[in-house]
C-alpha cells in the first residue's frame, strides 16, 4: 500500500469513528426502546470496518 493510500485509509477510519460516536450519542439521548438498540447495534458494527481500515493504515 502506498503512503497516500494509507493516509486515505486512516481518514476513512477517523470519519467512520466520528459517525459512530455521533450515532451512539444520538441513540442514547434522543431515542428509546427498539430504535435505541438498533442504532447502538449499527454503531457497534461500524467498528469492524474501522478496525480494518486502521490496521491497513498501520501496515
Amino acid at each position: 500500500m502506498s503512503p497516500l493510500d494509507k493516509m486515505w485509509a486512516s481518514f476513512v477510519a477517523m470519519g467512520l469513528m466520528v459517525v459512530a460516536s455521533f450515532l451512539i450519542s444520538y441513540a442514547r439521548t434522543r431515542t428509546s426502546g427498539v430504535w435505541r438498540g438498533v442504532l447502538s447495534l449499527i454503531a457497534f458494527l461500524m467498528f469492524i470496518p474501522i478496525l480494518l481500515f486502521m490496521l491497513s493504515s498501520l501496515f
